[in-house]
């Protein structure tokens, strides 16, 4: 299971005998430029980079139950990949046990049911949890399965802070861009707040937000909408961390983002660029971070699940390499590219072994972890990515007049922008103003014969009588005691991690314990 790493090289030459600098100087480069791993990291947040190690390579998957999830993270495992990326289906993420009623057709279609210490002990059976580093995609309920995920790790004997990974907790972007929230924008706040205290006092090592621009960039935003928004976010959380008593030194450093790599080549990688100068600028200069790890921001990119087509879709293979491309070069340290077949269903086995094996070809093949930033000091790349940061920055202006970006997603302005955005883009294409091959240019008539998952039809009905079972053999009285305890915590402002994880502990359940939580906050009602 031991990913392969090669050896740190202190020699690279090129086919023809050509010594590889690990960093390629550009003379009389400004300072806005800078170094590799120093302020203002547009170069990137480490010295040297892929030179000695390449990014995580991270393949999203989730579907059915624990037991078919587990099969899929262990062949991933087997075939190379070097991080884990779980996906809930849309219960688990809207705080719903899978025989509540709202889960009804739902239940491990979009990604794996999770609803109790037993789903997630299946979930990493055999997998040992101080060896791979783990991301799950959950913002609303991400409290619950962070803490369930702790509880799994702790039968395995594995010490808490050699727990590696992180969960996503970015509730903002839902209310902008997904949709998967429960509870209102403040209570909801609380709850990040809580666990970035958790994490800080008991999983030193768990990155304890993935601030998301994935998801605003696949409602529609623009790229410069994407930097912008998501950076106003990640503002919040550091404010919101403070003002509960998190020095600003102490929650940054555990922070992460992520980007969608998208369709402009060269637009993204200029992105990836400008988003860590503008981030190290706010955070020293703005909110007064001493520490340079609090200025570098680090990244993981998935490529743009919103430009695979069902049409043709063997072009996605295309897609997705070149996406991946400029995620390397723009320079983010994890990266998930997408299966061909997505935009069909879920993806197959063999559609996500060749995902992989994309990334792979990237980084043993290509010759893109010679050098550090490749493309510094080209002037169209230096240009993008100024012309870049000065767009986004125009916007976080905008956000800031408006009271910052909670007080924007309130007010629903931050999603009519997206939404504007979203509909200019489509407007575009149905005047074939942009060509997408295969849809609306060099199109063909022919059947296409792509194999499509199947998800077993009996899921969610063992999936409900496994959670029948469980409750059955838990003690009632200790589970209603432990949600009455988490009820009262919720009422006052006593951190919420230690009262769910005595409830999960007793062997409450994730619906059961965001329930409690939501007959105090109540439910958010969009504008």
């Amino acid at each position: 299971m031991e990913a392969y790493r090669p050896p740190a090289q202190i020699h690279v030459r090129t086919t023809s005998g050509i010594d590889i600098e690990v960093v390629s100087e550009t003379p009389g480069a400004p300072a806005r430029i800078g170094r590799p791993g120093e302020y203002p990291f547009t170069r990137g947040p480490h010295p040297t980079m892929y030179r000695g190690r390449p990014w995580t390579m991270r393949q999203y998957a989730g579907f059915g139950n624990a037991d078919s999830t587990n099969q899929r993270f262990r062949s991933l495992l087997e075939a190379g990949q070097t991080g884990l990326s779980v996906a809930f289906d849309l219960p688990t993420q809207m705080g719903l046990d899978s025989d509540h009623e709202l889960a009804v057709g739902e239940v491990g279609r979009v990604g794996v049911a999770v609803d109790t210490v037993d789903d997630m002990r299946r979930l990493f059976a055999e997998i040992p949890l101080d060896q791979v580093s783990t991301s799950m995609t959950i913002n609303a309920t991400a409290p619950i399965l962070l803490l369930l995920y702790e509880l799994v790790a702790k039968e395995q004997g594995v010490a808490p802070d050699a727990i590696r990974g992180t969960v996503q907790n970015d509730i903002l972007k839902e209310y902008m861009a997904r949709g998967t929230y429960i509870y209102p924008p403040r209570p909801s706040m609380r709850l990040v707040t809580d666990l970035f205290a958790y994490a800080a006092a008991e999983l030193p090592n768990f990155n304890t937000i993935s601030i998301s621009g994935y998801h605003i960039r696949e409602a529609g935003a623009t790229a410069a909408q994407e930097l912008a928004f998501t950076i106003a976010n990640g503002l919040a959380y550091v404010e919101a961390a403070a003002a509960a008593g998190l020095d600003v030194d102490q929650s940054a450093p555990r922070l992460s983002f992520f980007w969608n790599s998208h369709s402009h080549f060269f637009e993204e990688i200029a992105k990836f660029r400008a988003a860590r100068r503008i981030w190290a600028r706010l955070m020293r200069e703005q909110l007064g971070a001493r520490d340079p790890r609090s200025w570098a921001m680090r990244s993981h990119t998935q490529t743009a699940g919103s430009t695979l087509t069902a049409q043709q879709p063997e072009n996605n293979i295309v897609r997705t390499a070149i996406q991946a491309m400029a995620a390397v070069l723009g320079g983010t340290q994890s990266l998930h590219t997408n299966s061909f077949d997505e935009a069909l269903g879920l993806p197959t086995e063999q559609a996500a072994r060749l995902a992989l094996r994309t990334q792979q070809i990237l980084a043993y093949e290509s010759g893109f972890t010679d050098t550090v930033d490749p493309l510094a000091g080209s002037y169209f790349i230096e240009s993008l990515t100024d012309q870049l940061e000065e767009r986004a920055n125009r916007l976080l202006n905008e956000v800031e007049k408006r009271g910052g970006a909670v007080a924007a997603i309130e007010a629903g302005w931050t999603q009519h922008q997206i939404e504007d955005s979203a509909y200019q883009a489509a407007q575009t294409q149905e005047k074939d103003e942009t060509i997408v091959v295969g849809v609306n240019r060099f199109v063909t008539d022919e059947p296409e014969a792509v194999p499509v998952l199947a998800v077993d039809p009996d899921l969610e009905a063992n999936q409900r009588q496994r959670l029948l079972d469980w409750r059955k053999q838990r003690n009632d009285a200790l589970v209603e005691q432990s949600l009455g305890r988490l009820r009262a915590a919720a009422a006052g402002t006593d951190n919420l991690l230690y009262p769910l994880r005595a409830a999960l502990e007793v062997g409450a359940t994730l619906g059961e314990t965001a329930g409690a939580l939501r007959t105090v906050f109540g439910t958010h009602r969009p504008v």
